[in-house]
Formats: C-alpha cells, sequence, structure tokens
C-alpha cells in the first residue's frame, strides 16, 4: 500500500464497507478505485486489518458466493464499526485540515 499513516487502512476499510458488503478481493478494489488508484492495498496489509477490525467487533462476515462463482467471506460493518467510522473519520478530517493549514502558510 502507498506511504500511509497507520490506522489509516483500517479507516479505508471501514468507509468502504458503509458503501456495502463486499469479499476482500472487492475492499481492495474498492479503495484502489475510489483513490484513484493512488492506494493499492495488498492481502498482506488487507487481511491482517480485516481480522483486526473482525476482532475487534467492528465489521462481521459470513461466507457466501462471488461474481466468479467462487466461495468467499463477505465483511459488512456493525453497528460498533460504523460509530468508530464516523469518529476516525471526524479526527482524521480534522488532522487533514490542520496539515492542510501548515502547508499553505505563508513563508516568512
Amino acid at each position: 500500500m502507498a506511504d500511509v499513516l497507520q490506522g489509516t487502512l483500517d479507516l479505508l476499510v471501514l468507509k468502504t464497507l458503509s458503501l456495502e458488503p463486499l469479499h476482500g478481493w472487492g475492499i481492495g478494489n474498492r479503495i484502489q478505485e475510489l483513490s484513484s488508484d493512488v492506494f493499492q492495498v495488498g492481502q498482506g496489509s488487507l487481511y491482517p486489518s480485516l481480522h483486526r477490525l473482525e476482532r475487534n467487533g467492528l465489521i462481521e462476515a459470513e461466507w457466501g458466493v462471488s461474481e466468479n462463482n467462487r466461495r468467499a467471506k463477505y465483511y459488512q460493518l456493525t453497528e460498533a464499526g460504523r460509530e468508530q467510522l464516523r469518529v476516525q473519520a471526524q479526527r482524521w478530517s480534522r488532522y487533514a485540515h490542520a496539515v492542510s493549514r501548515v502547508l499553505q502558510a505563508a513563508e516568512t
């Protein structure tokens, strides 16, 4: 994955799953698509994030059949995940705005 701050992948996964339930491969593709190819999430990063989020009760999974007729684990947000997304998105927005203000400061 392109250089991102620690914890950002979890936030991106939560946001992606807020749009619709998806399997792991679909989550990675959707993040890549929504970021205009800036983020390319490898399985080595994505699946630990999914397991961590599931362990923390922020997402849940169930087995289903993918669009290519293969068995796949589909993930969706829990209520706790929706709340975590709200809180983390608000923090990230504040952080990004602060960084932007610093970067736009006039040189003296």
